[in-house]
């Protein structure tokens, strides 16, 4: 699949907004529940993913190398509402900065990249889009509900996913995914994605 800078900001906003779409439904009973994501809960998951489109949504702007803009802000005790309020602000936020003009000529400077910060817009951007295709994923799985996004989505998140270095680094906590874990030969192209980034598609079996 060839994929322009201006496909990766289409197919970004699109994953973003079938995560925003998951999220609206999320309650009080549900902050507490399990995620694919370690030892997090919902409530940790979603202040995360804000946190995250928060950080990206500087660096579309240039101030990216700012750590503290990657920081999830204090919500303890924060209502679900609140919670879903915070990430529908942020990711509006995110699909805004990565739609700017001008966006696409910049290098994004990613601080908590720490061997190598700066990258290409639209490569800084694929990263965005395969945290929030899996994402979307945890969020699905850890409320029960179904989760296929477009087959187009899916295509241009495969080879990001397949790029992400393994090994070591992971081990070393370098880079932000769980080791590998194998997928059935005849896995569809979702199963490929988990499995890349250290999710099991049997999750929680």
């Amino acid at each position: 699949m060839n994929v322009t800078g201006n496909d990766i900001v289409d197919l970004d906003a699109r994953a973003v907004r079938g995560t925003v779409g998951l999220v609206a439904g999320i309650g009080p009973a549900d902050l507490a529940r399990p995620t694919p994501c370690g030892q997090w809960t919902l409530a940790e998951l979603l202040t995360h993913m804000t946190a995250q489109h928060d950080g990206f949504a500087a660096a579309a702007a240039g101030e990216g190398g700012d750590l503290a803009r990657w920081q999830p802000l204090a919500r303890t005790g924060a209502s679900a509402a609140g919670l879903v309020q915070a990430y529908t602000a942020a990711a509006e936020g995110v699909i805004e900065a990565f739609g700017a003009d001008g966006v696409l000529d910049r290098e994004f400077e990613l601080a908590e990249f720490a061997m190598m910060p700066r990258f290409p817009a639209a490569q800084a951007i694929s990263f965005h889009l395969v945290d929030y295709v899996v994402h979307g994923w945890d969020v699905a799985r850890s409320l029960g509900l179904p989760y296929q996004p477009e087959p187009d989505l899916l295509a241009a998140t495969l080879p990001v996913a397949q790029a992400v270095p393994d090994g070591d680094l992971r081990a070393q906590g370098l880079v932000p995914f769980a080791p590998r874990i194998p997928v059935a030969g005849d896995a569809g192209v979702l199963d490929q994605i988990l499995g890349l980034l250290g999710r099991s598609p049997a999750w929680p079996d």
